[in-house]
This record gives structure tokens, sequence and C-alpha cells, in this order.
């Protein structure tokens, strides 16, 4: 139904607050590039309205380290643009500091938590090779 995939690759030694809480931050980033991917409010029974969702599922993944590195150069070489989240970025408290500790890394020493990416189905499926459904 849908010519793209939006995939996102955790790392599999998260602990679950950490999946979460870079689950919705890699989800932001690609809303932020991909504002189309955002359909139309939600109405309940009594016509109250509810922020509106994706207009297509979201494959969530699982990875180790490496095949996170080999998933993020892959994205590059193909030029997608990917959303990524680095593990020093928890201890930061702001999108400011975010950014400067990620800053400090690039795509052979970052030490990943979480990639995400959106493009067509089976550039994706080749992107991200090598990682496993998140169980």
């Amino acid at each position: 139904m849908f010519e793209t995939k939006i995939v996102i690759v955790l790392r599999d030694d998260l602990a679950t607050w950490q999946k979460l809480n870079v689950t919705a931050f890699l989800t932001s980033g690609l809303i932020a590039q991909h504002p189309a991917i955002i359909g139309e409010p939600y109405k309940d029974a009594a016509g109250r309205v509810y922020n509106p969702m994706a207009i297509q599922p979201v494959v969530v993944l699982a990875a180790d380290q490496e095949t996170l590195r080999k998933i993020h150069l892959r994205s590059i070489d193909r030029g997608i643009v990917p959303s990524a989240y680095v593990e020093e970025m928890f201890a930061t408290g702001h999108d400011a500091a975010n950014r400067e500790v990620f800053s400090r890394f690039n795509p052979m020493d970052a030490k990943l938590a979480g990639i995400a990416l959106r493009a067509e189905k089976k550039s994706a499926d080749k992107i991200t090779k090598g990682a496993k459904m998140h169980p």
C-alpha cells in the first residue's frame, strides 16, 4: 500500500525506558523531515478531537551496536538522512545539550542507541539488513 517504509532500529541492550525515550525522539525527527506522514486529526464518537498520527505503520527493529553502525553507514551511502540518537544523549537534559554531545561523534565512533529512517521499501530493507524484529 505504501511505497516507503518507516523503520526504527533500537540497540538491543537498552533498558525499556531508554528504548521508549529513543523511539519518541527518533520519531519526532522523522516527522520534522517528512511532515506529510502525519494524517488528519482523530475524532471520537462524542466529537472530541485528538492529535493526528502517522499515516503509515512504523516497523521497530533491534540490533547490536555493530549492526547499528552498518545501518548508519548504509543510510549515509544511499543519501538517506536518518534520525540518530547516541548513548551520551541520555545524560543531557535539553535540545541544545543533545546537539552538542551529538556533534562530538562521527558515524565510525558514535555509540548509537537507535536510528530511524524513511525510504523506499526495498532500500529500507537493504539498509536495515541484519536487524531483527523487536521482541
